[in-house]
């Protein structure tokens, strides 16, 4: 439906073109199926998934686009069939909304690799052949499979960033069974890192001394950078055997084949997660009191936050507060 149709009850801020200047829209949701979850959002993260997308940097969006990706809120309303859920619940979508349903990975809780592609929260093509529109908005329809559960003690703000950026990282930690200490190409960064964040040591990557002195220690490595940059250095710190995962998306990935061969080193791949390890992880950060470091912002400063994020001015994740700022 158009943005001119009468029921346009959905107020949202979204990007008209490839500049990704967000200002206000309204649109039509879709209406509540049986086994679906109408959300109210109380708050969104701002990922950098919302600057590649209102910008067209992948080339494939599709204007008016509503970003959003990390979204929690409180169900305002439940389908006929749904049972997870009832009104009033603290609830979470990340960064997929549907998916086949039948295949292996599904089938294993593991949707976002859906073997037929699962439907991106926004700028995806839903069951219905409508384009999917995100979380700087003021509600949701969403099946209930795609929803989680977020325990009523934990902070609504806080949960926002575990949706995607949280089990990005807390996925392939799981999948390989470990966890290191942190790397950072900030020095600003290492008295937080130490102290708030509970790392247990901080290493400069761009001190040579101090990454030749880690040579061959890592069973394990996190690679979260998007911006290119080179990978021997990091292939280097890795024991025999370990392994480096890449979640991020640098333009390219380049290293030489005596980093991967001679040490029987491996490079993986992992993007956020399926249904089943996404609520584990939010139960973990809830029962071990984890809280993201966020900066709450206002939906009017979306677009000063994506400004800030490309310059990488975030310690460390932006939250927008929908329910105050979007009216």
């Amino acid at each position: 439906m158009s943005s001119s149709c009468e029921n346009a009850d959905c107020l949202a801020w979204a990007a008209r073109d490839e500049s990704g200047f967000l200002s206000p829209y309204k649109f039509s949701r879709r209406a509540l199926g049986s086994d679906d979850v109408s959300i109210r959002i109380t708050h969104c993260g701002v990922c950098y998934a919302d600057v590649n997308w209102t910008r067209n940097l992948h080339g494939d969006s599709k204007y008016p686009l509503v970003p959003g990706h990390e979204i929690v809120g409180i169900v305002k309303e439940v389908g006929s069939n749904v049972q997870r859920f009832k009104v009033g619940d603290h609830i979470g979508v990340g960064t997929y909304v549907n998916s086949c349903r039948d295949c292996e990975y599904c089938n294993d809780g593991d949707e976002i690799y859906c073997a037929k592609g699962m439907t991106f929260t926004f700028n995806g093509v839903d069951a219905d052949g409508t384009i999917t529109k995100g979380g700087y908005s003021s509600y949701i329809v969403v099946h209930e499979r795609y929803c989680f559960s977020i325990p009523d003690d934990y902070p609504l703000a806080s949960a926002a960033p575990l949706l995607c950026a949280g089990i990005t990282v807390y996925a392939p930690m799981l999948r390989h069974k470990m966890n290191q200490p942190v790397f950072s190409t900030s020095l600003s960064k290492k008295e937080e890192s130490l102290s708030l964040l509970g790392a247990d040591r901080f290493v400069l990557s761009s001190d040579q001394e101090q990454m030749k002195a880690l040579d061959k220690s890592f069973d394990f490595i996190i690679d979260t950078a998007s911006g290119d940059h080179p990978f021997d250095p990091y292939m280097a710190l890795l024991k025999t055997a370990g392994v480096l995962v890449l979640v991020g998306f640098p333009s390219e990935v380049k290293f030489n084949p005596a980093s991967l061969n001679l040490g029987m080193k491996t490079v993986s791949g992992s993007i956020a997660g399926g249904t089943k390890v996404t609520q584990e992880m939010l139960d973990f950060c809830a029962a071990h009191k984890v809280y993201p470091k966020i900066e709450v912002i206002p939906i009017e400063y979306a677009n000063e936050a994506l400004e800030r994020l490309i310059k990488r001015d975030v310690k460390y994740r932006f939250v927008i507060d929908i329910e105050k700022s979007l009216k």
